[in-house]
């Protein structure tokens, strides 16, 4: 695997890949890897000859007393995952190499909607960031395809939603969340957990489960679900951000006629803010 800082480079690198023939596939990230982004490389390899990776912690999606300062920086360690997960060239440019004439400057991408509510609504304009930095990796890279996880369920909707828009040649695919033996979403941030937060940290998919269930077996009183799984993640010592059943496409509250609903879900432990969600595919009823 070859590291290259420059945009220049990593033009050049997927050019004579590109020449060969070669599908290119792509994943963005931020760096502090674990098994979840390995996963979504080696998808990529699965699903393209050439594996293209990024680390870059996007100043422009984090909020005032968000955590970019101490965001955790371990290229080497990020490096040998890549590897292993067969990835085949990493991009790690930096703040001045991705916004040459600043952040105050620099165009935005907007998406409207998706990026309104849940966690557009606690993190204002953490979207427009992420959309304006994946659209420009994109145009940097110009893969063929890029995988993404489906534990940021909002940000791929609304990354799939600006591919769709911008009539982008890119196919996007969402990676199944992969989860520690306990249940929890891996994530960067599980590493800001005291031993008896981790513990705890589990409940969270616990409640979406229980209320996943719940649904399958035909309730549709969502409010009553959510304000019991509400009560649950605050016994458990959570503090919530929210928790909502939204139609799984448009995001929109959801109706008791849908059939592709998410549970979906934010909360706080300690000081740690931890994201899931939960997927539901439900059958018609029988005519």
């Amino acid at each position: 695997m070859n590291t290259v800082n420059s945009v220049a480079e990593l033009r050049a690198a997927v050019a004579r890949a590109r020449g060969e023939g070669k599908c290119i596939g792509f994943v963005p990230t931020m760096g502090n890897l674990h098994s979840g982004h390995a996963a979504l490389v080696t998808k990529a390899a699965q699903r393209a000859d050439f594996v293209v990776a990024s680390i870059f912690v996007n100043p422009l999606q984090f909020g005032a007393g968000e955590d970019l300062d101490k965001y955790p920086r371990t290229l080497a360690a990020d490096q040998q995952t890549l590897v292993q997960a067969g990835c085949d060239l990493l991009f790690a440019p930096t703040v001045e190499e991705m916004y040459p004439d600043g952040m105050a400057v620099q165009t935005r991408v907007s998406v409207p909607q998706l990026s309104e509510g849940l966690c557009g609504a606690s993190r204002p304009g953490h979207f427009e960031g992420v959309a304006t930095v994946v659209s420009k990796l994109f145009n940097m890279v110009q893969p063929d395809l890029a995988v993404f996880g489906e534990k940021d369920f909002q940000q791929l909707a609304v990354i799939r939603a600006m591919v769709r828009d911008l009539n982008l040649p890119i196919q996007i695919i969402g990676e199944p969340t992969v989860r520690a033996d306990d249940g929890l979403a891996l994530s960067s941030r599980n590493g800001y957990l005291s031993p008896e937060q981790r513990a705890a940290a589990p409940h969270l998919y616990r409640v979406l489960s229980a209320m996943g269930e719940a649904i399958s077996r035909g309730q549709r009183d969502f409010a009553a679900l959510i304000a019991d799984g509400q009560a649950q993640l605050e016994a458990a010592g959570f503090r919530k951000d929210y928790l909502e059943v939204r139609h799984a496409v448009t995001l929109r509250p959801a109706q008791a006629d849908d059939r592709e609903l998410v549970v979906i879900a934010a909360a706080y432990m300690g000081n740690t803010r931890l994201i899931d969600n939960l997927y539901l595919h439900l059958q018609a009823p029988a005519a």
